[in-house]
């Protein structure tokens, strides 16, 4: 940098990233100001533009800190700098205006309370004592109270909450921690709570009144809807076994396991075994659900049976909103509960309530009474799900509040693509040049209501990152309702580009991206799943790939058995069960547990329909496999949601697996044709010993893994492919994660696994998109 003859000398930044709506602003200022630099700091549509000016080596420094020192939310993904020539500018560093032109600046995700915003909370000598939405630069909501962009106030869902002059004095200080964040607000100028009644005898309250009866409500046993920042929740106290037990009926949840939401940490040590890194993941600012190992009493504080029946683990978070700080109570409040079940607001396959008219319809025979306020919610947002390896590394398996919308990274650039996932775990994913935007956890896409919010999503999405797809992309199943809607979407672009892309090629793209390939050399995708439609209009889903982004190989996969009843056979995992030994050549034999479950009438149509081939779609899925052995060792015959029979199957085995290192042999009928009838077969005779069932299923597990090691050894041997990459919802399974880690590991080989991008279909659309942003035209429909 060559400095004028003054001895000054000015240069010109844009940073872009996660930059608005974090603080970068003040920050910035604050660097200058303390360097005693001239010029602005102001944002645009293209992310925050600077200028500095002074003596040579304080414009080094400042720039060197604006790299290295961003504000706690703030991400930059770059930095471009130019020279200008110095015009002796003598004033103090300004702020300026937001410019409201054309670019692409990121939003930063919604954020827990933050520790300065919480102290202020509970100071009965801070103005903002009790304000059940305080918050600053530095937390709160952003993706959920947007509505566009440049992120201003006015382009917020706050629009309709004039400050009070106290208020807009912190806005508009730069030295202040509220100085231009478009959430702040008091009690005196910003939303309020209200409740809203749904039990005779109740009336109407607000504010704090109306957080008192709230509190009074749950610690009666009652279930209450309240709203948060990405929508409604249902609530209980999850001691109660009766609320517990009243909310799972009339949710009609079937056995699927609550998350719960604990007052702090040391609650939260009290009902589940907290590592290090699940301590970090629980008080992130992103504050996700974390999948814990359960204590038990007397160890542990005894929640009601029915939060997680029949499951090791329980989903635990931790506040993230005043409201939530204020609903566990501070301290010299009255008691309440101190862990609550934390539900989405929604009925069984709907999308989680935002609006609050829809709350009172469709949450009603749900919920007592409603704890809502008058900020509007912009998008729904459920929250995100993740687990902790024994490494320390995450794995989110629902990707939604906290992280969206966060762009990912392309190892290769895309052009403007939507890809609209799947029908189950819907997320949609927009992307163009090297950065693709998740929307929010959708949910399956069975119902009306979802199929509008997965429309909703999208609008909401687009504005926000100013995306135009040029290509649509959908998975290849002809009966998938998201397929059908991105048939929709594609008519109505200019060129109509669609791109179908099959289920577990994007599973495996999926992988790829994250893990930053471009694609140049192929990888061994271990594709893992329940259901996806194959080339060979089959049910596909124990696969093993050969693929990069432009194409794939099918080198093995699991062979193929009859599903029963096809989609609708699921439900039964006894009836999968007796269809695998039948596709096997095994007897039915009476004391087995697959057979005991079914009643005789069921039995009989149940060999019908295998001997005549009637409404029996062949599957090669590895969950279904998962499923049927569930059944035959006892643990699950009927499955209440999706997954559940190899979910109970995984908590069986980890009470064994340190019990000893069996594993089950699985065959090859022919090169590429994995065979479980070996498996099946010892199985068999260990449960005849009288083997327990933990044994049995981490056996089976150990015998899974080292089948998918086989294979990807004769894969290398026949290719010299190196790199593995594990994907699939079946992947969600830790244990079977581990054990093919640690295999693979061994081997030498280069294994890719999920960490931000959720294995399961929540990040099928990141696969879709690679594969349809890297094929030529003509490779369109």
């Amino acid at each position: 940098m060559t400095a004028p003859p003054t001895g000054l000398v000015r240069r010109r930044l844009t940073v872009r990233g996660t930059v608005q709506g974090v603080g970068f602003r003040p920050h910035v200022h604050r660097l200058a100001a303390g360097l005693g630099l001239a010029g602005f700091v102001g944002n645009t549509g293209d992310g925050v533009i600077v200028e500095v000016e002074g003596p040579a080596q304080d414009v080094e420094r400042f720039c060197a800190a604006l790299a290295e020192q961003p504000p706690p939310l703030a991400t930059v993904t770059g930095i471009a700098g130019e020279d200008l020539p110095a015009t002796g500018e003598a004033g103090p560093f300004a702020i300026r205006a937001t410019e409201r032109a054309g670019g692409r600046t990121e939003l930063p995700p919604d954020t827990a309370t933050c520790a300065d915003c919480l102290r202020e909370l509970a100071d009965p000598a801070d103005r903002r004592h009790r304000h059940p939405f305080v918050t600053c630069t530095h937390c709160g909501p952003r993706f959920t109270i947007a509505t566009g962009m440049p992120y201003d106030r006015a382009a917020t869902t706050m629009a309709g909450f004039p400050m009070c002059p106290s208020c807009a004095h912190e806005y508009g200080d730069p030295a202040d921690r509220r100085f231009h964040a478009q959430p702040v607000a008091c009690r005196d100028c910003g939303p309020r709570l209200a409740l809203v009644p749904g039990l005779g005898g109740l009336r109407p309250a607000r504010d704090a009144h109306a957080l008192a009866t709230a509190r009074a409500l749950l610690a009666a046993g009652r279930i209450v809807a309240v709203k948060g920042v990405g929508g409604y929740h249902l609530a209980c106290d999850a001691t109660d076994d009766r609320a517990v037990a009243t909310l799972r009926a009339r949710k009609e949840r079937g056995g699927k396991a609550f998350a719960v939401m604990c007052a702090d940490l040391a609650t939260a040590e009290r009902i589940a075994a907290v590592s290090t890194a699940e301590r970090r993941a629980l008080t992130s600012p992103r504050r996700p659900i974390v999948l814990l190992r359960r204590r038990t009493p007397p160890d542990g504080l005894r929640l009601a049976g029915q939060v997680c029946p029949g499951s090791p683990h329980v989903g635990v978070m931790l506040p993230y909103t005043p409201v939530h700080t204020l609903l566990l109570g501070l301290p010299g409040d009255p008691p309440g509960p101190r862990v609550l079940v934390m539900t989405s607001g929604n009925r069984s396959g709907e999308p989680i309530v935002t609006d609050d008219a829809e709350a009172l319809e469709r949450l009603a025979g749900l919920a007592d009474a409603w704890l809502t306020h008058d900020r509007p919610i912009a998008s729904p947002c459920d929250d995100s799900l993740l687990r902790v390896r024994p490494d320390g590394t995450e794995q989110v398996l629902r990707r939604s509040r906290g992280y969206v919308p966060r762009s990912l990274r392309l190892p290769v650039p895309v052009p403007p693509v939507l890809a609209v996932g799947g029908d189950l775990k819907n997320a949609l994913c927009l992307a163009e040049g090297e950065h693709a935007w998740f929307g929010p956890h959708i949910g399956d896409m069975g119902e009306l209501a979802t199929l509008e919010a997965a429309e909703r999503a999208e609008r909401h999405l687009t504005r926000l990152t100013g995306v135009a797809p040029a290509l649509v992309a959908a998975d290849r199943h002809p009966g998938y309702h998201s397929t059908r809607r991105a048939r929709d979407r594609a008519a109505r672009l200019p060129g109509g580009a669609l791109r179908l892309v099959q289920h577990h090629h994007a599973h495996i793209a999926s992988a790829m991206a994250e893990g930053g390939l471009d694609g140049s050399t192929p990888v061994i995708g271990v594709a893992f799943d329940g259901t996806g439609y194959g080339d060979d209009g089959t049910v596909w889903g124990g696969e093993i790939l050969l693929a990069d982004y432009t194409g794939y190989r099918r080198f093995a996969h699991l062979a193929p058995a009859p599903l029963p009843g096809g989609d609708a056979g699921v439900a039964n995992p006894c009836r999968l069960a007796l269809a695998r030994l039948w596709a096997a050549g095994l007897p039915w034999e009476p004391d087995l547990p697959s057979v005991r479950a079914c009643t005789p009438t069921e039995l009989t149509v149940l060999q019908r329909q295998l001997e005549r081939q009637l409404a029996c779609v062949p599957t090669s899925g590895m969950g279904r496999l998962f499923d049927a052995v569930s059944s035959l060792v006892g643990v699950c015959h009927r499955a209440e949601y999706e997954a559940q029979a190899a979910m109970e199957l995984e908590a069986a085995a980890l009470e064994a697996v340190d019990a000893d290192r069996g594993a089950y042999p699985f065959g090859l009928t022919r090169p590429g044709r994995i065979d479980p009838a070996p498996m099946l077969r010892a199985l068999l005779d260990d449960r005849r010993r009288g083997t327990p069932a933990p044994l049995l299923a981490a056996r089976f597990h150990r015998g899974a893994a080292r089948a998918v090691a086989d294979q990807c050894r004769r894969a290398r041997a026949e290719t010299g492919l190196t790199t593995v990459a594990l994907t699939g919802g079946v992947f969600a399974n830790g244990l079977l994660e581990q054990e093919c880690t640690a295999l693979l590991a061994q081997d030498g080989f280069t294994v890719l696994r999920h960490g931000e991008v959720p294995p399961n279909d929540g990040g099928l659309a990141l696969g879709q998109l690679m594969v349809a942003g890297t094929a030529t035209p003509h490779e369109t429909e």
